[in-house]
């Protein structure tokens, strides 16, 4: 077994070796609006459940340079935001919209994304997604280094669901039909593979 010790290593060396062993990743791909009405969109794959009551989900966005991210900065200032399950129907739109664009740009300009209107919630979704959950911030935790920020972790609480008849079924979600995708390292993603059961000891 090879040892590091990850204060030996730099940033970029440390989120490799986390992107690579911590897979797959689930994927958000993230719609905020600014508080000039510009919609931004975003794919995360340092996303994850948090609770189911409350119901929360966990974003966590590292800063470049110490600034926040255009989502991140769109959360604190408005608290609201649509997080929509990448899958294979929209994972070559989702990617186009990690291109650095300039705050004042929405990634609707290079994508092929469509807009939805919320039923909870101003941000709008996407009709390109199968799953939409309609959040408000619940928590926002800086994480810090030197007492610098780094990264925010942004505590999201659903307030609707938003899901496509064919793969909401009996109450559930089908996992098949739903098609999701998650994130491996580099330029990596994966689709589900075989699916099996083990049942849990009483």
């Amino acid at each position: 077994m090879h040892y590091l010790d990850p204060k030996d290593l730099t940033q970029r060396e440390n989120y490799k070796l986390l992107i690579g062993s911590i897979i797959p990743r689930p994927v958000a791909v993230v719609s905020t609006q600014s508080a000039d009405g510009i919609v931004n969109i975003a794919p995360f794959s340092f996303f994850n459940i948090v609770s189911s009551e409350p119901v929360i989900l966990s974003l966590a966005i590292q800063r470049k340079e110490g600034e926040l991210k255009d989502t991140a900065r769109n959360l604190l200032a408005t608290k609201e935001a649509v997080v929509h399950i990448l899958d294979q129907t929209n994972v070559q739109e989702a990617n186009k919209t990690a291109a650095l664009l300039p705050a004042d740009q929405s990634e609707l300009t290079v994508s092929g994304f469509t807009t939805t209107t919320s039923k909870t919630i101003a941000v709008p979704g996407l009709n390109e997604a199968s799953v939409r959950l309609e959040t408000i911030l619940h928590q926002h935790v800086p994480i810090k280094k030197d007492q610098q920020t780094t990264a925010d972790i942004l505590l999201l609480e659903v307030v609707g669901y938003q899901i496509a008849e064919d793969v909401y079924q009996d109450g559930k979600i089908d996992p098949r039909a739903l098609q999701a995708v998650s994130r491996l390292a580099g330029n990596s993603y994966a689709t589900i593979g075989e699916i099996f059961d083990i049942k849990r000891p009483s």
